[in-house]
């Protein structure tokens, strides 16, 4: 299974650290984010990684390389023309790399020791959420879970973690498009199935949630 990390975004809920570093690139003890993520892909059987790349996105695949460090191949998916392509709208863009099979993709501004399973295997869904308990600054919520599938009633966050099926994308336009609304829409089919992970999960958005996770 190939797996994509969302690396385009512009961050600015992160300024002023953003201004001179894409946001994946910022570190959480000493080591970037998606670094993080890169390590425990390449050690969860992950050979073929994604990372789409916009805001200041040169800065990544300078700093991380093909990933033949990590021992896997690491692939740009280039938004910088057309600026951002935001989550639906950037994996729309990267799937002629994806390829036809299920694909893992993750949020890169995300910290967190979920295990990454490149075994997964979608049943007669579309996709296969990870939702968490909802932090702070979600209290009400993206979604819930009822008999494993996931309905868009709002009890638990959504992770930024799934598997997808390309179907799910096939009538996704090449613009700027937010994963949610596709989501919302599959749901609403029974078409998303989902569980709950309840281990370490934090959502680095601002510069106070960077440094309290720093601290820990």
């Amino acid at each position: 299974m190939k797996a994509m990390i969302l690396a385009a975004g512009e961050g600015k809920r992160m300024q002023p650290l953003t201004n001179t570093l894409p946001k994946p690139l910022l570190e959480v003890h000493g080591k970037p984010l998606i670094v993080w993520h890169i390590e425990n892909l390449a050690k969860n059987g992950f050979h073929t990684i994604i990372i789409n790349i916009a805001h200041l996105g040169e800065k990544i695949p300078a700093l991380l390389g093909n990933g033949e460090q990590w021992g896997v191949q690491l692939l740009y998916s280039d938004e910088r023309e057309s600026g951002g392509l935001e989550s639906a709208g950037g994996i729309k863009k990267a799937l002629s790399l994806l390829g036809d099979d299920t694909f893992l993709v993750v949020n890169g501004d995300v910290f967190c020791d979920y295990t990454f399973n490149s075994a997964f295997v979608l049943q007669d869904t579309l996709a296969h959420l990870i939702l968490v308990p909802n932090p702070k600054h979600n209290e009400q919520g993206d979604f819930s879970l009822k008999n494993k599938r996931v309905t868009n009633d709002k009890k638990y966050t959504f992770s930024g973690i799934g598997y997808y099926s390309p179907k799910l994308f096939e009538d996704v336009l090449l613009q700027k498009a937010p994963l949610a609304p596709l989501l919302r829409r599959a749901i609403t089919k029974e078409q998303v199935s989902g569980e709950l992970f309840n281990n370490m999960w934090h959502d680095i958005g601002t510069p106070q949630r960077l440094q309290d996770i720093n601290e820990l």
